[in-house]
Order: C-alpha cells, then structure tokens, then sequence
C-alpha cells in the first residue's frame, strides 16, 4: 500500500515537472501571451481529482516552484496558484459533475483570478501595464482544458493515482 501511495506522489510530482517546463518553453514574442498556464491548469486538476492528497499547501509548494523557476519576485505564483487552490478546494464536488465544457468555463474564471491576483502583485512592485492582455492565457488554458483533464484523468486511471 505504501508503495502504491510513493508512486502516486512520483506521478502528481512528474505531472507539475512536465507543467514547468511546458510554462518555460521559448515562444516567438508575438505568440508569448497566449501561452496557458499550464501550472495552474495541473494544479486545478489534482486538486479537483484527489482533494484530500493535493491541497493548497502543495498548490503553494508549486508555486514557490514555478517563482524560483522564473525568476519573478518570491510569492507570486504561491499566493495566486493558492487561491486557485482554495477556490477549487471549495468547488471541487461540483467541478466533478460538470461536463468538460462547463469546467472549461470554471478553469477560465480559476486562471483568470490567477492572472488577476498575479498582475495585481506586478502592479504593487510597478513592473506592469495597462492593458488586459495578461487575462489572454485564461482564454487559451480554458480551450485546452478538456485534452488536458482527459490526458490527466489517463495518467491518474493507467497508474491508478488514487
């Protein structure tokens, strides 16, 4: 059984590694916006999948991640992929019923309060501006999300991730 449940962590853990580098692959400029965030689509979906093993403190430990991965200023991905953990945390019961199109739109306002938290934190140190671009990764993260819930929902069912 212990065994089992290592090779469950190993898996959410390969998962969020795979999200970090996906999030730090190099785009040409004009397509740099519309990249997803692909973190916090994996965090929204182990927190939704398996909310008593994946909660906000490892939404939190991966946001530090992502922080030292990206060199942005330390907490701004923690705070925010927490509040996206807390909200999913929250709705989590009621995401499962959802079909895909509907937790499509709910991973829309998740990421889109994500972007919202992390360009408020941006306005607050004085490195952003006045455009709502920054709410374009929430747009591209809410198309992908049903080939990514179905490829997660494959990873967690082939490995048996309880």
């Amino acid at each position: 059984m212990n065994e089992r449940h290592n090779g469950g962590v190993l898996i959410v853990i390969g998962t969020l590694i795979i999200g970090f580098i996906l999030s730090q692959m190099p785009l040409p400029a004009m397509f740099v916006w519309w990249r997803p965030e692909w973190v916090a689509m994996i965090v929204i979906y182990w927190v939704m999948a398996l909310p008593h093993r994946f909660g906000i403190g490892m939404a939190w430990v991966s946001g530090l991640a992502l922080d030292v991965l990206k060199g942005s200023l330390l907490g701004m991905n923690a705070l925010s992929l927490t509040m996206v953990a807390f909200l999913t945390l929250i709705l989590h019961k009621r995401l499962r019923m959802y079909p895909l199109w509907q937790q499509a739109m709910m991973v829309l306002v998740l990421v889109g309060i994500n972007q919202l938290i992390f360009h408020w934190i941006q306005s607050l140190s004085g490195s952003t501006g006045d455009s709502l671009i920054f709410l374009l990764p929430a747009f591209v993260s809410a198309i992908l999300w049903p080939w990514v819930f179905v490829i997660l929902r494959g990873i967690r069912r082939t490995f048996h991730v309880n």
